[in-house]
Parts: C-alpha cells; structure tokens; sequence
C-alpha cells in the first residue's frame, strides 16, 4: 500500500512508532561489522540508532517526502528509495531489520515482500521485525466499520494483521527458519484532545479515498466519539 505521508506532522507527533522500535532492535544479533538494511526506515531515527552500534546501516523507504527529512537529519547515511516488495540491493547484507511496516503491505504481496527480503540476506543472515499482528486496532476499525456502513458506506480494512500461525507460514514458505515470534498488547496513549481523531487522520486514509471532506470530517469525529 503506498500512501503519501505528512511526513513533518508524522515525524513530530507519531514518534511512539518508532520508539517502540528501540526494544525489538535488541532482538538482533550484532557482530560488527555487519550491514543492516532499515526496511521501511521512515525519517531514518532507527537507521541512526542501528549505525550507533557500529554496524554499516542501510535505509530504505518509498516514502520520498520521509526520506527527504531522513537525509537532511542524518546526511552521513545511506538512504534508498525504493519498494519493499520490490527492490534490489546490489548487494547481501548480514541483517534486515523493520519496525511497524509489515502491516502496510497488502496480503497479496506479502510473499513477494519476503522473497525481496531474502534474497537481500547473506548465508545465516537474520530477519528481525515488529509489526500489527491479529486483532490490532480492533475497537477503532470496528467503529469505523460501524460508522461507515450507517452512511451506506463499504469500509475495507485498509491493513494486513495475520495470526502467528499465518505468517511463520508465509516465512518458511519463503524459506526463512522460524525462531521467535511473539503476539501480545500494547496499549498506545494518544496524546492531544483530537488524539483519536488525528491518529485515524494520520494512519487510516486509503477507505477515506474519494469521499469529500466534509463526509470524512464527520465520519472521524462520529466514530471517535462512539469510542
């Protein structure tokens, strides 16, 4: 799913996303020097945290207007633009690392995303990810659900949120080697009085495509206030 970020607004005000990322960085196994791809990298915060270790670190992103604020943060890196389904490196590097991407692309490309990503990989490279697993956000896509079809509208989960059991499936079907994966809450504080309403803003945009302002303006503010 490409979608077109207010990438200052994301970057200011969403920085739970990846600072939630800092806990799955130390699910990798770092022996430098190493080369770590950022797949989906944003703004490029975990690409300088993964260079800090001493690693030689990769970012990459199709999000031009996030990679634009990436190199002018941290010029000294390396940043790519390109399809996390589609891409190639030139190159193997010994880990992939990615936090809160997975859950945008769409299902059917899921098993090209993981075949890009191991092909990426050296011999014994590791794969090390965070993404919205089952039952993510339900209460809000729920209500949103509820809110649409009361106007005679179709609302489609616009993400991916597999089970456990689905998606080591899609990772041994695109040969990676299963090791840990784990489901489990986390709950997100939104800050701000439009908390609720400028997270759906920021996050849920492909069902509001081609419905007027005015029609989605009242759709957000029905549905947080039902929640």
């Amino acid at each position: 799913m490409n979608i077109k970020w207010d990438a200052q607004k994301y970057t200011n005000n969403f920085s739970f996303v990846h600072e939630y990322g800092n806990s799955v960085m130390q699910l990798l196994d770092i022996n430098c020097p190493e080369t770590i791809l950022d797949l989906g990298c944003g703004s490029g915060t975990l690409t300088k945290k993964l260079s800090e270790t001493g690693a030689r670190a990769i970012g990459l992103d199709d999000s031009e207007e996030l990679l634009k604020i990436a190199r002018g943060k941290y010029p000294e890196l390396e940043f790519i633009h390109a399809d996390a389904t589609d891409f190639d490196l030139g190159e193997k590097v010994d880990a992939v690392f990615s936090n809160a991407v997975f859950h945008w692309i769409d299902s059917d490309r899921q098993n090209a995303l993981l075949r890009c990503i191991h092909n990426a990989l050296s011999d014994n490279g590791q794969l090390v990810f965070e993404f919205g697993g089952h039952g993510n956000n339900s209460l809000i896509h729920g209500a949103l659900k509820t809110v649409f079809n009361s106007m005679g509208l179709d609302y489609k989960m616009p993400f991916f949120f597999p089970t456990i059991g689905q998606y080591s499936a899609l990772l041994e079907q695109a040969g990676f080697k299963v090791t840990y994966m784990v489901l489990f809450d986390r709950l997100t504080a939104l800050n701000g009085s439009c908390g609720l309403e400028d997270w759906i803003k920021m996050f849920v945009k492909k069902p509001f495509e081609n419905i007027p302002d005015p029609i989605q303006d009242s759709i957000i503010k029905q549905t947080a206030a039902l929640l």
